[in-house]
């Protein structure tokens, strides 16, 4: 699984970004956070996650389907 780290968080409106050492941000839901744990993290910290392919016209770049804190 590829790691990054959590760049920006949104909280008022459940979501965030992640940044990986090579290419775009990748934008994450607080549902594809793991054991709930999206109110725990902090910008800085080290992520592990999964990138979406299923097609969304609406996705302007990268998402993530599953976010593991690590």
């Amino acid at each position: 699984m590829p790691v990054g780290k959590i760049k920006k968080l949104v909280q008022e409106k459940g979501f965030g970004f992640i940044s990986q050492a090579q290419g775009e941000d990748v934008f994450f839901h607080h549902t594809a956070v793991e054991n709930r744990g999206y109110e725990d993290l902090q910008v800085g910290q080290d992520v592990e996650f999964q990138i979406d392919n299923s097609p969304n016209p609406k996705a302007k770049g990268p998402r993530a389907k599953t976010v593991s804190p690590r």
